[in-house]
């Protein structure tokens, strides 16, 4: 069997956790590979909307083995919090939940260094979620961060308060108010919580279920447009989001990689700073924000909106291998007669290219639109055999644009509201 990757292509909040959800019932193991609570994967069935942030959108069907990956960094008042909102549902968690010891352990002081730095960067700040996600991912890199399985050692107060020291060292040069006894208490009290739960060597355990013939999705978060290698520079997250990030993610080797599903908007968004060539500053970018409730599902942030960025869906696709692509919330252009589409960009020297440029941070971009006719009806109920032509045409556009066939499409946020135009 192969690890097959779904992740997302623009700058994250594309549907992932609803598409996990829904193709979840196909595999034997869900597993996320990176990010952290700065995630949110919303899914939506039986009327009622669920938010995840660091548990695999797996864990709701409950013949699928969930792992938490080494590339993950984890905060355990979070993970309690999450676990305690699931409880009602009679999910068997433990028994279907596994958390590699090699995940980083965000502690409380990660998100006061988060706010420190971002207060400290003024105009400047890249739009954090001020979770602690950077800080925990330079402590992995300083080879000082702490890890899940340390807190199974008898010496990891020690090491905590090691790493704390180092941060408040830090902290004291900055303007941060915050009660750390109780910010400490919290989390000591998570960490023993989290023992509770199936602590594992996840790269052995997922190289078994590999030789055993067991099928694997591997769930990214944010999206490939936030890639601290290949993103929008600094304006990115802090760890790599696209199908190699499964690879040092998970402790799989490429040669497992099978399917890689692209998920993308009918459209564009983007939440927090940094550049977004397509951005609609006007009534219909707030059209699309209403209709599609662009609100982050982990801040609450109006999520800036624009039309469909092709040159940056198809570096998405190259530096992926993207072999199936997945459109979500075509509902949300029903409102629109005509459709444009982002082909190409124009440079500040004149130059026209389909090419995402280097500087795209501070380089000024003029985007060259096409334009289609829109389906200006509502897609509510409606089957693949009944979906307006002019949709049909916007799909078959985008494909030949892209090269890659588009596999689903999602006409709205419950996981019944999903079309699928062939499977593999």
């Amino acid at each position: 069997m192969k690890v097959d990757v779904l992740l997302g292509l623009q700058w994250g909040d594309e549907g992932k956790g609803k598409i996990v959800d829904v193709l979840a019932p196909r595999y034997d193991v869900v597993a996320r590979f990176q990010g952290g609570p700065n995630a949110g994967h919303t899914l939506e069935f039986d009327g009622i909307k669920h938010v995840l942030h660091q548990i695999p959108s797996g864990i709701f069907r409950p013949k699928t083995r969930n792992v938490i990956g080494n590339g993950v960094v984890l905060d355990p008042i979070v993970f309690r919090s999450e676990i305690e909102k699931l409880s009602r549902f009679n999910l068997d968690v433990r028994s279907n939940l596994f958390i590699s010891k090699k995940a980083t352990l965000i502690i409380p002081s990660h998100r006061l260094l988060d706010q420190a730095q971002e207060k400290a960067k003024g105009e400047g700040k890249i739009g954090s979620t001020l979770k602690g996600i950077g800080p925990s991912y330079q402590d992995k890199i300083g080879r000082q961060g702490l890890r899940i399985g340390d807190i199974l050692s008898s010496s990891f107060k020690e090491k905590f308060q090691k790493l704390v020291d180092v941060h408040m060292d830090i902290l004291k040069h900055h303007d941060v108010t915050f009660n750390w006894p109780e910010m400490e208490g919290q989390f000591l009290e998570a960490v023993e919580f989290l023992k509770t739960f199936q602590l594992i060597d996840s790269e052995y355990f997922l190289n078994r279920e590999l030789t055993q013939g067991s099928s694997i999705l591997a769930e990214g978060a944010q999206g490939s447009l936030l890639d601290i290698d290949f993103g929008s520079y600094p304006f990115v997250t802090s760890s790599n989001t696209v199908t190699a990030g499964a690879c040092t993610g998970l402790g799989v080797a490429p040669r497992h990689i099978g399917e890689v599903y692209g998920i993308f908007k009918a459209y564009s968004t983007r939440v927090g700073s940094g550049p977004f060539p397509t951005e609609l500053l006007n009534e219909e970018g707030e059209a699309m924000r209403k209709v599609g409730n662009e609100f982050g599902s982990t801040t609450g942030r109006p999520r800036r909106c624009g039309w469909i960025d092709l040159p940056a869906l198809k570096y998405s696709i190259m530096i992926n291998g993207v072999t199936q692509l997945l459109m979500m919330k075509a509902d949300v252009l029903s409102i629109f007669p005509t459709i444009k589409a982002c082909t190409r960009y124009q440079l500040a020297d004149g130059t026209v290219t389909e090419q995402v440029p280097y500087e795209l941070t501070h380089e000024r971009i003029t985007p060259i639109y096409e334009e289609l006719k829109g389906w200006h009806c509502t897609l509510k109920g409606l089957g693949e055999k009944e979906l307006p032509k002019e949709l049909i045409d916007y799909v078959v556009f985008l494909e030949g644009r892209l090269g890659v066939p588009i596999s689903l499409i999602s006409t709205g946020p419950d996981r019944t509201e999903t079309i699928h135009r062939f499977r593999k």
